[in-house]
């Protein structure tokens, strides 16, 4: 079926399509998120566990090895790696591409659950989490008070910021660097517990039945029902004091009476500073599927009213890693115009005519927004990826009209009418067309199904360049010949007298290669060698080195330095960047991941 004559005889359904699909395309762009990379979970599983006070080598022989061997018979499973410090143990378990994430996610929490039995019962229940390469955080916002002492400041930053920022909708985690968590000591008294026959494990295991609210069931009051509880949980560090510990004769002692009991603060884990200043910070991480653009203005809005009921406090952003992806997104928007802009004045100095110029240019939009529709049914975002894709196809998407007006045109100098000379022209090229169209998608789509992380990350580019190659086959051979059929006009003219300079000025290079045509192969051989010469100077990496305005500087202390020594080496760092030219401000974290800086 000729579908070109079957829209210059029907034209309304054709128009109705591009009307419908250009409506919804733009509907679909307005939903789409802004984001640097798109979401990509890795089937990379990341264990973390902790015990206070342990050394590294008994964490490893204790804690590592137990959960290594239990994960060894998992299918597909790459590699393992563990990190272990003193306190904390990190095992990353690498599955092969193509693993299901949340099926690896599941087995690797049954492999750590079956052996949590044989783990040291005072640690705590390991982490179990996934990778993700948007982990990293959206904005860090630093806290600091001159009313509030640092515990109170922490504890603010815990209950009270924290909660207002995980309300607002997006936002997936709140961690926070630096301050010290409250912490109720229980020094046992030794020789009191040998006269009294008991030990610290004894203590351990009496103090929770006796330190809990419980259900007391329910009485009845009236003509309704009334639930009761038995409130035994202390409320202060006095009444903790005061806690009766059962002994195994039946008799009971105060707390105090075989302990010392404190109220202090936890061996501090990281340390932050804003300019040198000591601060408590709060890092924002967005949950997966929201724009990074629009959480972060959610939760700068919502930073400023808190800021706003909380004069007590003064909150400043120390940095974000959304500025990076605001440019990028602005820097491909304007190049995709900008590409537009030049391949409609390219079609013009070569066809020379205003109509033939508006049916290729009005392919670009016609096909592109059609795209937006079909990424937002995918679920895809407008990111470094996505647009690199409508970037690389501008050019691409007016090939297929071009060749189309090209031949209207030369059967309209042949003196056809406009009508005809569609029809004729545009079922001369179809198939032409189509083979050139679905090479393209040949080349797009297949990137789409690379092995490895490569094809994880590049399956976007690949679906939404030939989504769009293909909405340009859609143009082409519904809407250009039904357009040109109704705008182009009959001139009879001969096509060497209506040519431009463009147009003689390439003409006649042609001849001239053809006429030398070993001067040319020689010269196209020439070029292909000093390519392939260049081509082993090029340096290879995953993503290409970027400038965003922020520089990340990581320090490694050697295993088991203090974080007084690392802090130390930090600081030292900071203060030599302080004084270069052109540093705005350095956000210092010890003891703690950050991204940033």
């Amino acid at each position: 079926m000729n579908f070109s004559a079957w829209a210059i005889r029907n034209p309304v359904p054709p128009i109705l399509l591009f009307v419908l699909l250009t409506m919804t395309g733009l509907m679909g762009f307005q939903r789409l998120d802004v984001q640097n990379f798109p979401d990509m979970d890795l089937p990379t599983i990341q264990i973390s566990a902790t015990l206070e006070g342990a050394a590294a080598t008994q964490l490893e022989t204790e804690v590592a090895r137990p959960i290594e061997d239990a994960l060894t018979g998992l299918v597909l499973l790459d590699s393992v790696r563990s990190t272990i410090r003193d306190g904390s143990v990190a095992i990353t378990v690498a599955f092969q591409v193509g693993k299901d994430p949340q099926q690896a996610l599941d087995e690797v929490r049954s492999a750590v659950d079956q052996v949590r039995p044989d783990l040291p019962a005072e640690m705590n229940a390991p982490r179990v989490t996934k990778q993700t390469l948007n982990a990293a955080p959206l904005v860090t916002f630093t806290v600091s008070s001159d009313r509030l002492d640092e515990a109170e400041l922490s504890w603010f930053v815990d209950n009270q910021l924290s909660r207002a920022l995980m309300a607002v909708e997006g936002v997936g985690e709140i961690s926070r660097l630096g301050g010290i968590d409250r912490e109720i000591r229980v020094e046992l008294d030794a020789a009191r517990l040998d006269g009294l026959g008991l030990t610290a494990g004894d203590i351990q295991a009496r103090l929770p039945a006796v330190q809990a609210d419980r259900s007391g069931g329910a009485v009845r009051v009236g003509d309704g029902n009334q639930t009761v509880r038995t409130l035994a949980a202390a409320r202060s560090v006095e009444e903790l004091r005061a806690l009766p510990v059962p002994l195994p004769n039946g008799g009971w002692l105060r707390l105090d009476e075989i302990a010392q009991v404190s109220d202090g603060h936890a061996e501090r884990t990281s340390l932050a500073y804003l300019n040198g200043k000591p601060v408590i910070a709060a890092q924002v991480k967005r949950s997966k599927g929201y724009s990074d653009l629009a959480v972060t203005q959610a939760v700068r809005a919502a930073m400023d009213a808190f800021a706003a009921r909380n004069p007590q406090v003064v909150i400043a952003e120390a940095y974000d890693t959304v500025a990076p992806t605001i440019q990028n997104y602005d820097a491909s928007m304007t190049m995709l115009y900008e590409g537009a802009i030049i391949a409609v004045v390219v079609v013009f100095l070569f066809l020379r005519d205003w109509r033939a110029t508006f049916l290729a240019a009005i392919a670009l939009p016609l096909s592109i927004i059609p795209t937006f529709l079909v990424m937002d049914w995918f679920g895809y975002s407008l990111n470094m990826i996505t647009l690199l894709a409508l970037s690389l196809v501008v050019g691409i998407l007016v090939d297929d009209a071009i060749v189309e007006i090209e031949n209207i045109e030369r059967h309209l100098h042949m003196g056809k009418p406009p009508r005809a000379a569609a029809m004729e022209a545009a079922d001369e090229i179809g198939l032409a067309v189509i083979a050139t169209t679905f090479t393209l998608v040949a080349v797009f789509l297949p990137t789409a199904f690379m092995a490895g992380v490569p094809g994880i990350v590049f399956r976007q580019f690949g679906v939404t360049a030939s989504v769009a190659v293909l909405a340009s086959l859609l143009v082409a051979r519904l809407l250009t010949p039904m357009m040109a059929a109704y705008m182009m006009r009959t001139t009879g003219a001969h096509v060497e007298r209506r040519d431009g300079a463009v147009m003689r000025g390439y003409l006649s290079l042609v001849r001239g290669a053809l006429r030398r045509r070993w001067i040319a192969m020689l010269g196209v051989a020439g070029f292909l060698a000093f390519t392939l010469a260049l081509l082993g100077q090029l340096s290879t990496s995953f993503f290409p080195a970027s400038d965003s305005s922020q520089t990340q500087i990581t320090l490694t202390a050697p295993p088991g330095a203090a974080l007084a020594t690392t802090d130390a080496a930090a600081r030292a760092a900071a203060q030599a960047i302080a004084g270069r030219e052109h540093v705005v401000s350095i956000f210092q974290a010890t003891g703690a991941a950050s991204t940033g800086g």
